[in-house]
């Protein structure tokens, strides 16, 4: 997984009525774009560290 700064993280969520969890990306702490990721949800406002998992993907706004 590689993120820039400015993408979108997306996690799936486990509930079919609930939508996917969406956070803008403001920090890349790894090389090369990996992760941990400082995250800022869109649901909350809340900024977290994220090591996302396999049910998550990025978004690219622009390309």
């Amino acid at each position: 997984m590689r993120a820039n700064p400015g993408d979108f993280l997306i996690i799936a969520s486990s509930h079919l009525e609930q939508p996917p969890r969406v956070g803008f990306i403001e920090e890349v702490h790894g090389e090369d774009g990996s992760p941990p990721y400082t995250v800022k949800w869109e649901e909350d406002g809340r900024t977290t560290l994220v090591f996302p998992g396999v049910d998550a993907h990025i978004e690219h706004p622009g390309r």
